[in-house]
């Protein structure tokens, strides 16, 4: 496989078709400015050129029997302009992945501390979902493709952990701020570090399970309705309401804001009593969502009058 060591743009590329190492604006100019903006612009678009290629040539003749020199001529640039942006041609399948990161960074560190920490993380997932909305066929064909690539499919599960990593953080460093958390989520001592892996995860799966069911049916529906319905299934089985008065994304959240008046809100498998027992549950990776929390119920009940 072609791989070199760095996959760090080093200078400006111009517009598709051009072989360029050097902005044609003049120069980047001061940080933030207009010139910034434009290379950043240009070693965006270049990424994109870069990725679509691949994308065609896969497609056409196979992923084993494209190389890099192809990939690069049909971009219009050379090879090594090609490796200024990734380090081998399995990288150029998931070319929005960096900036995506860094956004969804961005949104956890600028939340605001009233905020329910499991919201935030819902909020950031939900970039990596408009990241494949925006281009829905380019997502399906890409979808395909790893399917058929074991290799791709493991860089997948890398790029993955990723964002399960930023949220585990983010979660912790919640509990780390001494900052008032709402009940139910804060528990203290050790668990502290496994409420956070596991609400993480959780999230991650959900936006995977509605990412992939979407994907299946080419890109059609509102996925971005799909994901907050699955959020909804998950708060009301694992997690417990928020106190009243504490903030969600533009609301308060008050005992029975998530149903209709009067209604009680299930109790969270997260908060609740030390003394009950483990409960391990093993489902399908394609299994409907709401096949698999009936199971858990299932299995919960069954617990209980054991």
């Amino acid at each position: 496989m072609d791989r070199v060591q760095s996959a760090t743009p080093q200078h400006s590329a111009g517009p598709r078709g051009a072989d360029r190492t050097a902005s044609s604006t003049g120069g980047t100019g001061p940080e933030g400015g207009p010139g910034s903006r434009r290379a950043a612009a240009q070693r965006q678009q270049m990424r994109q050129d870069l990725a679509t290629a691949a994308m065609e040539l896969f497609s056409s003749q196979g992923y084993e029997e494209t190389t890099v020199d192809q990939i690069a001529a049909a971009a219009g640039v050379a090879r090594r302009t090609f490796f200024r942006y990734f380090r081998s041609k399995e990288e150029a399948i998931f070319p929005d992945h960096d900036d995506t990161l860094v956004r969804v960074a961005d949104l956890l560190a600028s939340a605001e501390p009233e905020e329910h920490p499991l919201d935030v993380v819902c909020r950031g997932i939900k970039e990596v979902l408009r990241m494949y909305a925006s281009t829905p066929g380019v997502s399906v064909a890409r979808y395909q493709l790893i399917r058929q690539v074991p290799a791709l499919r493991e860089r997948e599960i890398a790029v993955v952990a990723r964002y399960e990593r930023l949220f585990t953080r983010y979660l912790l460093g919640r509990f780390d701020t001494g900052e008032s958390i709402p009940s139910g989520w804060q528990r203290g001592g050790e668990d502290d570090s496994m409420l956070a892996e596991v609400s993480a995860a959780a999230v991650v799966a959900a936006h995977n399970h509605v990412l992939r069911r979407w994907l299946r049916a080419g890109g059609r529906g509102d996925v971005e309705a799909q994901l907050d319905h699955s959020f909804e299934v998950i708060r009301r089985t694992f997690w417990a309401s928020s106190t009243p008065g504490a903030r969600r994304r533009g609301s308060l959240v008050t005992p029975g804001a998530n149903g209709a008046p009067g209604d009680v809100l299930a109790e969270s498998a997260l908060s609740a009593s030390p003394g009950g027992e483990v409960l391990i549950t093993v489902a399908r990776t394609d299994a409907p969502l709401d096949v698999v929390v009936d199971s858990i119920r299932a299995a919960l009940s069954g617990a209980r009058e054991s």
